[in-house]
């Protein structure tokens, strides 16, 4: 019979790689919890409407990799691509709004887009996401860029370059100026100079010209107007508070004016973290401000601001960890121990150790290189004439050295 595989883009995490995502989670509610942020747990899938109108028609995320499929009523489905929109979705839908003037909330999960698999990106892919409610503040921005630095620097990752810039809002002499200065620009540019996307992006929205990766259009766009010469004095003070801030604080960034992100949601504040070691797709995280989302949403004219991190990228940044070794190995010689010896090894663990006990009676030397398979600090020896005189052997793996001790002591021994 033909052995069934994943599928292409989806991939298996197994016990080595799973002990770092879970370091990863649990410094993530450590650092999180120090900064008053708490976790929510959200559905996979949502309807299909809910990205479409917080991501934007125009972006690639909705036209070309959703996951989307009508339900058995016809509803039209996706698997959520990003977790920021079903985050604004839970805070509206269960009054959160209502009960607390800041929300301070994170999460962590599955995420899926239908694109190229590629080192650090797969179709299936898993985010830890932080938004914050109800503060139009730029202090909200700095603290959050400060949370996410001492995140990163907690698992022991260096050389990362921040980057920020500064979207602008919807004031008519903010952004929808810059966006006619764009258009003046790109007016003159042709399919022999821009990829097909872009030619449609010019037309429906020329900042997301500024996000293409083809090396043509970034070559293009070089000289493009910069929106720093077309923001009204309200974003302008907001952004030199963020930076002003970021500058007291010690944290090192760049400012980088096409920096405008995948998602048509991002106002004012907007950055990214790179990475130069996991080659093409070097951003690890990335967020900004999203003002009126909430809004779009059907929820309250309220102020958001977020990141998001991918832990596949992370997780190659961080490499192995090594595996938590356990307490103790009991290889048992004879049928009669394995009986007492699955009961010592379960009062053991009642009492906080970590360890496994054999199943079966096979030879000292396999189950001693069982032992040092399983990494344990100690391995017990259970034989016949250790069960008649309530004994045990306790060789310490690391020593070498080897007791034998009575069973009732077993257990101050070892924690000793």
């Amino acid at each position: 019979m033909e052995k069934i595989q994943k599928i292409k883009g989806f991939a298996d995490i197994l016990p080595r790689d799973a002990q770092v995502y879970d370091r990863l989670e649990q410094t993530a509610k450590r650092v999180f919890a120090q900064y008053g942020y708490k976790e929510v747990r959200l559905p996979i899938l949502e309807r299909t409407e809910l990205f479409s109108r917080s991501i934007g028609e125009e972006t690639d995320v909705v036209q070309k990799e959703m996951y989307t499929f009508p339900d058995r009523k016809g509803r039209s489905l996706t698997m959520r691509p990003e977790a920021t929109a079903g985050v604004v979705r839970a805070y509206v839908e269960n009054g959160l709004h209502a009960q607390e003037e800041l929300s301070k909330l994170y999460c962590a999960g599955p995420m899926f887009r239908y694109e190229r698999p590629q080192k650090g990106r797969m179709r299936q892919f898993h985010q830890i996401d932080v938004e914050a409610f109800g503060s139009p503040s730029p202090y909200l921005d700095a603290e959050m860029l400060f949370m996410l630095a001492q995140f990163l620097t907690e698992l022991g990752l260096q050389d990362l370059t921040f980057e920020l810039n500064s979207l602008g809002c919807s004031a008519p002499d903010c952004r929808p100026a810059y966006n006619d200065a764009l258009n003046e620009y790109f007016r003159g540019f042709d399919g022999g100079q821009l990829c097909e996307d872009c030619l449609r992006r010019k037309l429906t929205n020329p900042l997301r010209v500024l996000d293409c990766k083809v090396p043509a259009c970034k070559e293009l766009t070089r000289s493009a107007p910069k929106i720093s010469d077309y923001q009204c004095q309200s974003c302008r003070d907001h952004f030199s508070t963020v930076t002003a801030l970021l500058d007291a604080g010690g944290l090192n960034y760049t400012l980088n004016p096409r920096l405008v992100r995948g998602l048509d949601y991002y106002v004012r504040t907007t950055f990214e973290v790179t990475s130069g070691k996991i080659g093409a797709q070097s951003a690890v995280a990335g967020g900004g401000r999203y003002d009126g989302l909430v809004k779009t949403l059907g929820g309250p004219d309220l102020p958001g601001v977020g990141f998001a991190c991918g832990m596949e990228r992370l997780a190659m940044l961080m490499g192995e960890c090594a595996p938590e070794a356990p307490d103790f190995y009991l290889a048992v010689l004879g049928e009669a121990g394995l009986h007492a010896g699955l009961l010592l090894t379960q009062k053991l663990r009642a009492a906080g150790m970590t360890g496994e006990c054999a199943l079966a009676a096979k030879s000292a030397k396999s189950q001693m290189r069982q032992a040092g398979k399983s990494g344990a600090r100690f391995c017990l020896i259970l034989g016949d004439s250790e069960l008649e005189a309530g004994t045990i052997v306790v060789k310490d793996m690391t020593a070498g050295t080897q007791d034998t001790i009575s069973q009732d002591s077993l257990l101050d021994h070892l924690r000793k």
